[in-house]
C-alpha cells in the first residue's frame, strides 16, 4: 500500500470512528507551500511525505499557534502526547535541530542525535520526542532527548500510517484500553 492509500485508510476510520476529530482536521497544503518550505529548510521533502501533507497539511489555524511551545498540533491524534505536525511546526522544528554541519553531535556522524537528512511528522509540543522521515531513504524513525536515535522504525511512511489504523481501529473494537471513542472524539485516560 502506498502512503496516500494507508493515510486515506487512516482518514476513513477517524471519520467512521471519531467523527467530531475528523471534521476538526484542515485541508491540503499546496504545492507552493510545500516548494517554499523546502527552500527555507533546503532540503527536498520525501515523495511519501510530500503525498501526505497534499492530502492533509495539519498545521493550526495561525490563531491557534501557542508560542510558548516548541511545537503545536491537533491534541490527542493520532496518541496522546503527541500530534502529526504541519508544514509550519515541521519547518520549526526542523530549524530547532538542524546543524551546520548536518549532523549532532558533529564528532559522532555514523551515530547522531540528529541529521538535517530527517524531516520531523510528528512530536510533542517541547519537541523531545517524535518521528521522522529521513529524506535519504523514506523510512521512518524516531527520537528521544536523551535517548539513542532508532532510525528504520518503519520501512515507509505507509507502514507507520497501517500501524495508526490499526490502532484506530483497536480503539473503535474496544481493545486499547487507553482510550475510547466518546461523543465522536478520541479520548486518552
Amino acid at each position: 500500500m502506498s502512503a496516500a492509500e494507508s493515510w486515506s485508510r487512516v482518514m476513513a476510520l477517524l471519520r467512521q470512528y471519531a467523527p467530531a476529530d475528523h471534521a476538526d482536521l484542515p485541508g491540503p497544503a499546496t504545492e507552493k507551500m510545500l516548494a517554499a518550505a523546502e527552500q527555507r529548510m533546503g532540503v527536498s521533502l520525501p515523495g511519501d511525505l510530500r503525498t501526505w501533507l497534499l492530502q492533509n497539511n495539519l498545521d493550526l489555524p495561525e490563531e491557534a499557534v501557542d508560542d510558548e511551545v516548541a511545537c503545536c498540533g491537533f491534541d490527542g491524534f493520532p496518541d496522546e502526547g503527541s500530534f502529526f505536525l504541519g508544514i509550519r511546526a515541521m519547518e520549526r522544528l526542523y530549524a530547532n535541530r538542524s546543524r551546520p554541519g548536518g549532523f549532532d553531535p558533529p564528532d559522532q556522524p555514523d551515530h547522531p542525535f540528529w541529521r538535517n537528512e530527517w524531516i520531523p511528522f510528528l512530536s510533542d509540543q517541547d519537541g523531545w520526542m517524535g518521528k521522522f522521515v529521513d529524506a535519504r531513504d523514506g523510512r521512518v524513525g524516531r527520537w528521544f532527548v536523551g535517548e539513542n536515535t532508532v532510525t528504520g522504525e518503519y520501512e515507509s511512511l505507509a507502514l507507520y500510517f497501517d500501524s495508526v489504523a490499526e490502532k484506530l481501529t483497536r480503539i473503535a473494537e474496544g481493545s486499547y484500553p487507553v482510550c475510547a471513542v466518546i461523543e465522536g472524539r478520541l479520548v486518552w485516560t
